[in-house]
């Protein structure tokens, strides 16, 4: 992707959505860690089925260590690797407890060091609940990064970095949510439906892809 080319690309997706936001669904800084924490390799309507039950009971750490592994582990059996998520989710919330005071830390080091709670966790936590312009590079931001030539890059961290050079600052606080939902619903994994893509005319993909039966 041409340098011409970025502000427009990111001002055609504002343009359509003004206010992008996280589709997991959370009330709290904490929630919304947890829900993070427990959508790896999950999707986020599973995710959402699954905080549904667990957050009116258990909406804060010493609320989910007050249920104990195996209440929690029912709470979110429908999610994909549930007993380690469980296990992580328990002990974040020890850490929390007991270093600091039941309130989700702010900075990306006392993050990381939460059992499960990675760079992109952090990345998510950060710019979603504290408004700093990260980029949490998901499979989705990997995928339209790569193909549309705006931050090609062989893993995640390189991606990342390469966003935070070419998004320009005024788009980045929104910017990963808008790449994540371009990748989810338009440029998808299996073919991406240029047919139907606001930004076809800025991206290095080809050939661009026609509609079914056209």
């Amino acid at each position: 992707m041409k340098d011409a080319d970025v502000e427009p690309f990111f001002a055609t997706l504002q343009a359509a959505n003004p206010a992008p936001e996280t589709e997991l669904e959370y009330s709290s800084v904490f929630e919304l860690l947890a829900a993070v924490l427990l959508s790896a390799q999950a999707t986020d309507a599973g995710v959402n089925k699954a905080t549904r039950r667990l957050f009116p009971v258990a909406g804060t750490p010493q609320a989910i260590l007050d249920l104990g592994l195996e209440r929690l582990e029912e709470f979110i059996k429908t999610i994909g690797l549930y007993r380690t998520k469980a296990r992580n989710l328990l002990e974040t919330c020890r850490l929390l407890v007991e270093r600091h005071g039941g309130q989700v830390p702010r900075t990306r080091e006392e993050l990381e060091a939460l059992p499960g709670v990675g760079r992109k966790t952090a990345n998510v936590v950060l710019n979603v609940a504290f408004g700093e312009p990260t980029m949490a590079v998901d499979t989705h931001i990997f995928r339209v990064s790569n193909r549309t030539g705006l931050a090609p890059g062989k893993d995640p961290l390189e991606v990342e970095m390469k966003l935070l050079e070419r998004v320009p600052p005024k788009y980045l606080p929104d910017a990963h949510h808008w790449l994540i939902l371009h990748g989810r619903y338009v440029c998808v994994a299996r073919l991406p439906q240029c047919w139907r893509c606001a930004v076809r005319a800025y991206c290095d993909y080809e050939p661009k892809t026609a509609a079914p039966g056209a």
